[in-house]
């Protein structure tokens, strides 16, 4: 039986979510699987993934095949670097604390270019937010400008005849 690790899909329409789980390869995409080991988001920036490593990396080692996409969430998850890192300790080449010290260092900078980004991308939203306030008070505030000017060549239109009306007999009334 020659297990795979892929996506199953969730959610509505335009709306997905993914169960990342551990199948038969010969099962429907959607239908009947071995095990779920976690759930993936592609909606969220950035996109939220919920790994159980441990049982990935077991299940790698196990020999089940990831697909492409599949492959490359647990890349960015780091289970393919602690497989990678499982057969050095295997062939003797590290100890398993050298190991665990790796991926600690490897997870823990991972976790701050992910934290940058996320503070990056709450900055240039708030920035975005601040100046297309700006932009709606100066139209707010041009909109006003031209009412207020409006307003007043109404109003020395009305009391341009009301002046014009006292003109004695012989003149003309003067034209606005």
């Amino acid at each position: 039986m020659p297990a795979k690790i892929r996506l199953q899909r969730h959610g509505k329409k335009g709306r997905p979510f993914f169960h990342i789980v551990v199948a038969d390869s010969r099962a429907p995409r959607d239908g009947r699987f071995i095990e779920r080991i976690g759930s993936y988001n592609p909606i969220t920036d950035p996109a939220t993934i919920d790994l159980n490593v441990e049982k990935a990396a077991d299940w790698v080692i196990k020999g089940a095949q990831p697909t492409e996409t599949a492959a490359a969430i647990l890349s960015y998850k780091g289970v393919l670097f602690r497989v990678h890192l499982n057969k050095g300790v295997a062939k003797g080449a590290l100890t398993q604390e050298q190991a665990d010290a790796k991926y600690a260092a490897w997870v823990s900078e991972k976790q701050n270019k992910i934290d940058s980004k996320k503070t990056r991308l709450a900055s240039e939203k708030s920035k975005d937010a601040a100046s297309r306030f700006a932009a709606e008070e100066k139209a707010n505030q041009a909109r006003i400008d031209a009412r207020k000017k409006k307003e007043a060549e109404a109003n020395l239109a009305m009391e341009a005849p009301a002046e014009g009306g006292e003109a004695t007999e012989g003149e003309a009334p003067a034209e606005a």
